[in-house]
């Protein structure tokens, strides 16, 4: 089946045809660079990195587009407070949201523009506004009219009147309308400016994001994306500044991510429920976390908790786990003889490789359902334990076995997941629990020895009790013909 998007201003899905047929162009509002990003951030990159990623897995050539907003109140009130000028806060926070993105194994957009690279073109946007009436300038700030352009608020489907009614306080009463939003703002005392028009000033906010898609992408693009609380005003505003200076249409489908809940209440500062990526990568590894955002379908909420962490870092692990143990049977040098692997396990694991790119691209061509993705993913992983449990090497199981291996890195590629070699991710994750243990690695080890020996020695009350002291602590035994391997519970 085509592609379908669930598109925000028609509230449905609907077929992907791009304007220009195999080429798309999106972009998606980028971060405001202040401050740390936190997980908020974090799935609305996420879930847009795997947009991009399928979308040029589909063989479409994308140019994506994420902007940085470098000049803004929250920027210039954090360098007063540093006594620093305003770049340095920007940069500052540019830098960090790359170490973050890049952790998060994120794909590079390509055009990073930042706001105050595109001044001209946002002083440029602004003169077109005003020349065609749709914007006003009353003492050195320009504002843009809401009432000059019908369609305002088609996006989220709110009431004009209504939400004049409760603009009732604080209204600024040199608007001609109480919804009326600043597309430049005159400066003020040791505040950055720009000389225009109107005066020494900055743009506005909104405009910023016009200015750079319209000159990067053009008058009308396919996709637009970002969080749902970008909905109204940003994402609005865009439209009814992009609209009324062009006569096009600005965006042909619009997108927008769920919230992120902290066991099941939505993230605020106010509740003390707010994580930056950067505490969460403290005690996740940073696939985890990828592989969490992912569980669920990017439109809906997700509720992030220690617990719902911890199942996906099980879920991840158990994928790994599998990896693991097909490429030990690779390696080990071929039996040859033997029956079959039971006719059931061998028949479910070539049904399931057969059709996985098949069942993958249904799934992802439903609006990017990633949680269906992850599932199919999972079923061809219990399949493939089914048949390394059996232990047989038969002719034509290592060409199946290779078989399931690519078709896991092609799905879990377009993902972004399952990226590490499985040895060096269960390293990596043995390391990182073991350093939030109460017990140092060195005692453990002490103590599997120990244990080894009280077992040789068929002392399996001193065997026992280490096997307990140690589970007491977080740690499980697993013992095996090789010996006995543990590992953080």
């Amino acid at each position: 089946m085509p592609l379908r998007i669930y598109n925000t201003l028609s509230g449905a899905k609907e077929e992907f045809v791009p304007l220009t047929p195999g080429k798309v162009s999106m972009y998606v509002c980028g971060v405001t660079v202040y401050d740390n990003c936190h997980i908020g951030h974090a799935r609305a990159n996420v879930a847009f990195d795997v947009v991009f990623r399928y979308l040029r897995h589909s063989g479409y050539d994308v140019t994506y587009v994420r902007n940085y907003t470098d000049i803004d109140d929250k920027i210039i009130n954090r360098a007063n407070r540093e006594g620093v000028p305003f770049n340095v806060i920007s940069e500052r926070y540019i830098q960090a949201f790359d170490e973050d993105m890049a952790r998060l194994g994120l794909t590079l957009p390509t055009h990073q523009p930042k706001a105050t690279e595109y001044v001209d073109e946002i002083i440029a946007l602004v003169s077109s506004l005003v020349a065609k009436g749709a914007a006003y300038a009353v003492d050195g700030d320009v504002y843009f009219c809401v009432e000059k352009f019908p369609g305002y608020l088609k996006l989220s489907k709110r009431n004009l009147e209504e939400m004049q009614a409760g603009a009732r306080i604080d209204v600024d009463e040199r608007k001609r309308h109480p919804m009326d939003f600043a597309l430049w703002k005159s400066a003020k005392p040791g505040e950055p400016f720009w000389s225009s028009p109107w005066g020494n000033g900055r743009p506005g906010w909104h405009i910023e994001c016009s200015a750079m898609s319209m000159k990067l992408l053009g008058e009308t693009f396919d996709i637009h994306g970002g969080g749902k609380d970008l909905v109204f005003p940003h994402h609005e505003n865009e439209i009814a500044q992009s609209e009324a200076a062009s006569g096009h249409p600005f965006v042909r489908y619009w997108m927008h991510n769920g919230f992120v809940n902290i066991n099941a209440e939505k993230m605020s500062k106010s509740l003390g429920n707010f994580f930056t990526i950067r505490e969460v990568l403290d005690r996740y590894d940073s696939e985890v976390l990828r592989f969490f955002l992912l569980s669920a379908h990017y439109r809906s909420p997700i509720d992030f908790s220690d617990q719902n962490l911890a199942d996906a870092e099980a879920g991840l692990d158990r994928i790994y786990a599998a990896l693991a143990g097909l490429d030990e049977f690779l390696a080990a040098p071929p039996a040859g003889g033997g029956d079959l692997p039971s006719g059931e396990a061998a028949a479910e694991l070539e049904e399931r490789v057969a059709s996985l790119q098949q069942r993958f691209r249904e799934a992802m061509d439903d609006d990017f359902n990633t949680a269906l993705a992850i599932a199919h993913l999972f079923d061809l992983v219990r399949a493939l334990n089914r048949v390394l449990a059996e232990k047989q090497d038969t002719p034509g199981l290592r060409e199946l076995l290779a078989r399931v291996k690519g078709e896991i890195a092609l799905v879990a590629g377009v993902l972004g997941v399952v990226t590490s070699v499985p040895t060096d991710y269960q390293a990596r994750l043995k390391a990182r629990k073991s350093s939030q243990l109460p017990i140092e690695v060195a005692e453990i080890e002490a103590l599997v020895a120990e244990r080894t020996a009280a077992r040789k020695a068929r002392d399996f009350t001193r065997s026992d009790e280490i096997r307990d002291r140690l589970l007491a602590q977080g740690i499980e035994l697993l013992d095996g013909p090789g010996g006995t391997e543990w590992r953080v519970k």
